[in-house]
């Protein structure tokens, strides 16, 4: 049997207009400080540093290290408490931009 030729996308425009062509808008390229840097290898050593000594990696001469924190006993108005989900509130925030633009 001969194969029909592929089915064409057909865009309808909407109130017979032509949608308006979004130009990408120039993002000014972010410029750091170097303050800013220091804070950031700072804060990012130091986290480093708790990381290891949790895994039990280096404790050096003391005994003491960190401390991870765990309720004793639960927050019962927080029992129905559920994380959000970022990467799916994005996309949901995405989509309807998508949705409101056309």
């Amino acid at each position: 049997p001969p194969r029909s030729p592929a089915p064409k996308l057909v865009f309808n425009r909407v109130n017979g207009k032509r949608p308006q062509l979004l130009l990408p808008q120039a993002v000014p390229e972010e410029s750091y400080t170097a303050a800013h840097e220091e804070n950031v290898r700072f804060v990012y050593e130091a986290w480093q540093e708790v990381e290891q000594q949790l895994d039990g990696g280096h404790r050096g001469d003391s005994a003491r290290g960190p401390v991870q924190y765990v309720e004793k006993i639960p927050n019962p108005q927080l029992k129905t408490f559920v994380p959000i989900d970022l990467e799916e509130w994005w996309a949901q925030q995405f989509l309807a931009k998508i949705e409101n633009c056309s």
